[in-house]
């Protein structure tokens, strides 16, 4: 990718969206492509088709979608189904319809089978169950891989499809209703900071065990994977049947040691308390990143160093309650 190079963001506003423009802006990429929902909405195929059509972007990061926790995705499978489907579906045609070069398409690791070896190989894809509180998210996913393939191997498309781990970051959700582990037990800990109580519940036993990337790690990798040159894209695409890669951090941690982590950073010295009569999800989610660390990618950012920072971001911005 050169300066020059025509890129669109897809869900620029989002955790991994706004990690990438700050990574591709670090890399002199100054000619972004961004739209808000207002002003393009990714579920509306005419509108997306127009939009392609008048600004033919080179290469595209596909990172809008509907996004959530255990909760939201337990309670609305119907919704979290239906718009990954259309806005994945809308993207990735349009973008090979009008002469995209590559495409970078977000899924999550919950694609994999709910239990399965850990690490968790990109090759174990639709080798068992998904995970029930979030299958209808998961199988959209799936689908966009499958897709991804299919340009691939039909139209002759260069579109990859990367897993991330589960993100932290600026950007993020913090609605208990709505969001991941790790923002809603920063709120959770938080708020009871403030007001002086002297504990925590956290949902189901705390001994699933969880991995965590920041979300400025995924996008320094995988602005590195969209400007390597095309042998070497070409080799991750064709690895295996699909064009799958994993991003993770390579360690995970109980739930339980994430929110001593969290209330170490956030200088909480309150007790823990366990809400066992909320479910745990899958047992352990662990990335395989062998492929992308062959690439010479490494996180940058630790666990208790990105807790602290994005506190103190949240903080600064009046984020918080």
């Amino acid at each position: 990718m050169s300066p020059d190079t025509r890129i669109y963001v897809a869900g620029h506003r989002g955790l991994v969206g706004s990690a990438l423009v700050r990574a591709l802006g670090r890399k002199g990429c100054g000619n972004l492509i961004l739209r808000t929902h207002a002003e393009l909405d990714l579920t509306d195929r005419r509108a997306v088709a127009q939009f392609f059509k008048d600004e033919r972007p080179e290469v595209v990061f596909l990172a809008a979608a509907r996004v959530g926790g255990i909760l939201a995705n337990d309670t609305f499978p119907a919704d979290f189904i239906r718009d990954n489907l259309e806005i994945q579906t809308n993207v990735i045609h349009q973008a090979w319809a009008s002469g995209a070069k590559r495409l970078v398409f977000f899924g999550s690791s919950c694609i994999y089978p709910r239990d399965c070896p850990q690490p968790i190989k990109e090759e174990t894809l639709l080798t068992g169950p998904l995970e029930p509180t979030n299958s209808a998210y998961a199988i959209a996913k799936i689908a966009g891989i499958e897709m991804c393939r299919a340009y691939n191997r039909q139209h002759g498309a260069q579109f990859l499809a990367v897993m991330p781990t589960n993100l932290y970051g600026p950007g993020d959700n913090y609605d208990l209703e709505t969001s991941h582990v790790l923002p809603a037990l920063v709120r959770k800990i938080h708020e009871a900071q403030t007001r002086g109580e002297k504990e925590v519940v956290i949902w189901g036993s705390g001994k699933p065990r969880r991995e965590f990337l920041h979300a400025d790690d995924l996008a320094d990798a995988c602005v590195m994977l969209a400007a390597l040159d095309d042998a070497a894209y070409a080799a991750q695409i064709g690895a295996w049947r699909y064009p799958l890669l994993n991003i993770g951090s390579g360690a995970d941690q109980t739930v339980t040691e994430l929110a001593r982590t969290i209330a170490e950073a956030l200088g909480f010295r309150g007790e823990l308390r366990y809400d066992a009569a909320k479910p745990d999800g899958t047992p352990q989610k662990l990335l395989d990143i062998s492929r992308i660390s062959a690439l010479g990618w490494r996180p940058r950012i630790g666990l208790p160093e990105g807790i602290a920072r994005t506190y103190r971001e949240l903080l600064d911005a009046g984020t918080l309650p």
